[in-house]
């Protein structure tokens, strides 16, 4: 199976500007991410897509390829389209699973990115999928940069937010909390459709894309990684995400994998 991951990354973040390219244990965030996902056995060959020369200029430098796309995209579904298309092109060839992974995901794992895979093989209906985590704190369950998801018997989401989802004003002491951790696996047609649909109501009012998947009646397979990872959309998450990352042993093996043909 062909699968093609890309990193879409900008600077012009709305919460964090700049931050593909802050240092987190002496290395911008962007290539920690992108070191990381080409660590990954199941994928083919690893892109970073960008409409910023620092991002791609810095991804050269290390060995990687960048991706040049629009600076007017504001999804990063939309990104991710546009350089897929191009990485086709270039290599004369059709993906069959196109792995997005947020470049605010520093902490990610090989077996994160292979959980997320794994699905495709076993159910041919699964157009796309996320990985889940469970929430630790009620501090984080509150917090509007983390992306809440509730999901059905099967896994399937049945709804993603900002806000604390499922409630628990009504007195439940024993609710599930759950969230979006941002590698998102899709079959290669499936993103093209996707990309061609127009936003929808609830996606512009949650500021989430999958809702998008959810308002056209299709399914967003949901897969529970016991990995702990932290997404950084503040600086105050920089200082935390890098006191974790201190000791990491995967740092020793950045730049011993090269993309495969």
């Amino acid at each position: 199976m062909h699968i093609v991951a890309i990193i879409p990354a900008r600077m012009a973040s709305t919460r964090y500007p700049g931050k593909p390219l802050v240092h987190i244990c002496g290395i911008p965030m962007i290539g920690h991410v992108f070191q990381r996902s080409k660590m990954c056995q199941e994928i083919t060959s690893t892109y970073v897509a960008t409409c910023d020369n620092e991002i791609s200029d810095y991804i050269t430098s290390i060995g990687g390829d960048a991706i040049m796309t629009s600076s007017d995209h504001t999804r990063c579904t939309d990104r991710t389209a546009e350089a897929l298309l191009k990485i086709e092109k270039n290599v004369g060839r059709k993906a069959d699973i196109v792995c997005m992974i947020q470049g605010d995901e520093p902490m990610l794992t090989t077996q994160m990115i292979s959980d997320s895979l794994k699905v495709f093989s076993s159910d041919s209906s699964v157009n796309v999928v996320n990985l889940m985590s469970k929430i630790e704190s009620q501090k984080e369950f509150e917090d509007p940069n983390e992306v809440k998801v509730v999901v059905d018997s099967k896994n399937n989401a049945m709804y993603f937010s900002r806000e604390p989802i499922p409630s628990r004003k009504k007195g439940a002491t024993n609710v599930t909390m759950l969230k979006q951790v941002c590698i998102i696996p899709f079959r290669r047609d499936y993103l093209l459709h996707f990309n061609s649909l127009n936003e929808t109501p609830l996606e512009i009012i949650e500021s989430i894309d999958m809702m998008r998947v959810i308002e056209n009646g299709d399914s967003v397979r949901m897969v529970m990684t016991d990995q702990i990872t932290y997404s950084v959309d503040t600086p105050q998450d920089m200082i935390k995400v890098e006191s974790y990352m201190k000791n990491d042993p995967l740092l020793k093996e950045y730049n011993k994998v090269k993309n495969k043909s």
